[in-house]
């Protein structure tokens, strides 16, 4: 999975795309910075924006994109800058059909240093280490936007494994139910049976050819009907 990273701001953006191949390694893929003039009127910055990020989309196809939540700060002008500057990314994603993500400064530290507290240095410090980099990405905006990248691969993992066990418990149940209240199974609930992770795990298997000769039982006595 491939997830590009993205640290909103209208004079530094920060671009990081890391990919991974489902386990706890990652690989950075590429990483930089976007810079507007900050004599620009905001609407040429954020197209400016909207050139690279879309270059950076076409370029290095990422599964998903994702993007620091914005929080109300007491510089407002330039929280509104901010702000501005992400709804660029999450257009981007939305006109691709790619899934986004919102995750917070904290969540996103916790991730990458196990300290919700973490300062840019450490960030810094950890990215560089997690993705076996020579030199540190500079300047903290796209150490940022790697950071990002990471936490949302190692949390969508996360997810994905507990969305998985919650369904197999759920199966699980239904089984369980069925069994309890005499209900034959449907085929559903046989295939499953039959599969083979399931016998290792202890499920009982289906006897394929009791099956099949209940199939043909059954169409025969239907044409001896007609």
């Amino acid at each position: 999975m491939r997830v590009l990273g993205v640290d909103p701001g209208l004079t530094r953006c920060g671009l990081g795309v890391v990919e991974s191949d489902g386990g706890r390694r990652v690989r950075m893929v590429a990483v930089g910075v976007v810079r507007t003039p900050v004599g620009d009127d905001p609407q040429e910055r954020l197209l400016t924006l909207q050139t690279e990020i879309d270059e950076w989309l076409a370029e290095h196809r990422p599964d998903a994109v994702a993007v620091e939540r914005v929080f109300a700060k007491a510089n407002i002008k330039g929280i509104m800058g901010t702000a501005q500057a992400s709804a660029v990314p999450m257009l981007a994603a939305a006109r691709l059909g790619l899934p986004l993500a919102l995750h917070t400064p904290t969540e996103v530290k916790a991730a990458v240093t196990g300290n919700g507290r973490a300062d840019k240095a450490q960030v810094t410090l950890m990215i560089t280490r997690i993705l076996g980099l020579d030199t540190p990405p500079r300047p903290a905006d796209a150490a940022d936007a790697l950071a990002l990248a990471v936490c949302h691969l190692w949390r969508g993992q996360a997810d994905a494994r507990l969305q998985d066990a919650a369904q197999g418990n759920a199966l699980q149940r239904a089984a369980g139910e069925a069994a309890r209240s005499g209900r034959p199974r449907n085929r559903l609930e046989e295939l499953h049976a039959a599969h083979p992770g399931r016998r290792r795990s202890g499920a009982p298997a289906v006897n394929a050819t009791a099956v099949k000769a209940t199939a043909v039982k059954a169409t025969a006595v239907r044409r001896s009907a007609q």
